[in-house]
This record gives structure tokens, C-alpha cells and sequence, in this order.
């Protein structure tokens, strides 16, 4: 039985919506802001043309603004990409199955549309030697020298997610274990295995570099759980993590190249290089689906092709 839909309740279907994904999905708060703006952006063209009832909107409805929406230009008059439209397609789709799952709709009007095809992407991994070079900037032994050099050799250890290495504490770690516990995308829990070297930059840190920036505690009072604290004693954010990463690949000499993402895929490309099961590897990333981890193996068959072109004596770049 459908429940009854007051008339203009799109904003307030929009907010249950929005508690639904918090709640029920446990989604982080980056993607449910992309989440809110793609469907700012679909309410105010269902408005423009009416429409205040989700069950007035039919496929065409959703075609034409997947339509719009991959015709919009920028401030720059780019067109968005492939991956920007399917993203508001997730957004649509899910809004439109709650609405359903909820009884306030009988009809999912997103249930024959199909996302633009987005290509496949090689992620951007840095090499071996750049990775050492990477590791290799951060020099001496103040505080922030050595969380710096912590939070490198995690990230690319690990493959953990910014987002994911901000939010440990101290409970999470296992340093004589070499393992780490992280919360991914949906809240999900993984044990992530590091290596000696980021066992050892951590063990430093937590015993010579944190306790002089946990300020909180040399007051007397009870600090935060954090592993990685800012000069103010409080939890590193994600927009630090991510400024202390490109200083380092400044410092390298790797130019703007480096974020935190890039040693995620470098860390993943590694494995799969030195041969890593992509099953391993899928499980150490936290990915839902092997299909996403399988894209590093075309950045293998990539190098191969390389190294057989600069090898072999007929192949083409040796005519």
C-alpha cells in the first residue's frame, strides 16, 4: 500500500532520504554531501518543470535530466565527465527506491536506465624509486617530522584511504601484530597488514612525536584517542593529511603529482607487480567488487608491454 504523499513533499522525502543514507548506510559525510548535491541539482529541474510529487516523474523524466545534466557547461565551458553524470544517476536511483521501499511511491522510474559508460582509468601510480624518493623527504626527528613520516609509510603500507587514516586511534593499531584496523566506505571494518618499516616509523612517532603534540595531556587533562594529531593537539583532518603529503612530493621533487590517493594506487600497483593475488589485494583496499581492484592489473600488462618493447630485439621501439 502507498503512503500518502502530501502535496510539494519533495523536500521533506529529500530530508528522510538524507537521514535514510546517514542511518541506514552509514555513509560518510563526503559522500553524502555529493549525495545533497546531486540531488539539489535533480529537485531544482524537477521543480522547473513542475514536479513536486516523486510519483509524477517517469523514465523519460530521468532521461532528460541525465541529458541536462551531461549538457551543462562550467564557468570554463567543460562539459562534465561521464563519471559526474553516473554519479547523479546513483543519486536519482537511490532516492527513487527509497521513495518505493517506503511506500511513498509504487513505480521506480529509474529501473530501465542505464549510466553514461564511464572509461576505465589507470590510476596514477608513482614508481618504486619515486615512492623511496617520497619517503626519503621528510628528514629530522621534531614531532611533526616524525608523524609526517608515520603517515607516509602507512598510506602507502596500507593503501589505506585518507579519510580512513585520519580517523584511527590508538586502539586500532597492532603494532607487534604489523596490523591496523580501519573503517572504510559504509562503515565496513578490515585488518590491514603494514610492513616493518611503517611498524617502525609508527612505533617512533607514538613514542617520541605524539606525546609532544598531544598538548591536551601535558595540561592534565584526558587527549584524544587520534593516532595522528595536529600542531594544536587535536585530530589530524583530512585537508592536513592532504597538505603534508604534496609538501612531501614538492620536497621529492615530484611536483603537485602526489596526494594521498596516489600512494593508495601505488601501494595496490605494487602488490599486483611483485604478484599479489588480486583477491589479496582487493581485501587489503576494501573494495565491494573485484572489478574495481582488477584495473591494476592493466597497469601491469602496461609495464609489461614496456619493459618487452625495451627488452626484445624486434620489438618496436628497438627498430
Amino acid at each position: 500500500m502507498t503512503n500518502v504523499v502530501a502535496p510539494d513533499a519533495l523536500d521533506d522525502l529529500l530530508a528522510e532520504h538524507a537521514t535514510w543514507l546517514t542511518v541506514e548506510r552509514g555513509l560518510r559525510p563526503n559522500t553524502l554531501l555529493a549525495y545533497r548535491r546531486d540531488l539539489d541539482d535533480y529537485a531544482a529541474f524537477l521543480r522547473a518543470r513542475g514536479i513536486d510529487d516523486p510519483r509524477a516523474v517517469d523514465e523519460g523524466c530521468v532521461r532528460s535530466y541525465l541529458d541536462a545534466r551531461g549538457a551543462a557547461r562550467d564557468d570554463d565551458g567543460r562539459r562534465p565527465a561521464p563519471a559526474t553524470v553516473a554519479r547523479a544517476l546513483v543519486a536519482v536511483r537511490s532516492f527513487h527506491r527509497f521513495c518505493v521501499d517506503e511506500g511513498y511511491a509504487a513505480v521506480d522510474p529509474t529501473d530501465d536506465v542505464r549510466a553514461p559508460r564511464v572509461p576505465a582509468g589507470i590510476p596514477k601510480a608513482l614508481t618504486e624509486a619515486e615512492v623511496e624518493s617520497l619517503l626519503a623527504a621528510i628528514v629530522g626527528d621534531a614531532p611533526r617530522d616524525l608523524r609526517d613520516q608515520a603517515i607516509l609509510e602507512t598510506l602507502y603500507a596500507g593503501g589505506v584511504r585518507i579519510t580512513e587514516l585520519v580517523a584511527l586511534d590508538r586502539r586500532d593499531l597492532d603494532l607487534d601484530g604489523g596490523l591496523v584496523r580501519v573503517f572504510g566506505k559504509g562503515a565496513k571494518e578490515r585488518i590491514v597488514p603494514i610492513g616493518r618499516p611503517a611498524r617502525a616509523a609508527v612505533a617512533e612517532y607514538l613514542a617520541r612525536g605524539r606525546p609532544e603534540l598531544d598538548r591536551s595531556t601535558a595540561r592534565g587533562r584526558r587527549g584524544s584517542d587520534a593516532v595522528f594529531l595536529n600542531a594544536r593537539g587535536g585530530r589530524l583532518t583530512r585537508q592536513g593529511c592532504w597538505g603534508i603529503v604534496r609538501d612531501a612530493g614538492v620536497r621529492a621533487g615530484l611536483g603537485d603529482r602526489v596526494h594521498p590517493h596516489v600512494l593508495r594506487h601505488s601501494c595496490a600497483t605494487h602488490l599486483v607487480d611483485h604478484g599479489a593475488d588480486i583477491r589479496v589485494v582487493q581485501e587489503v583496499l576494501g573494495h565491494a567488487s573485484v572489478s574495481t581492484t582488477q584495473v591494476y592489473t592493466k597497469v601491469s600488462a602496461e609495464r609489461l608491454r614496456a619493459v618487452y618493447d625495451l627488452a626484445h630485439p624486434r620489438s618496436r621501439s628497438r627498430r
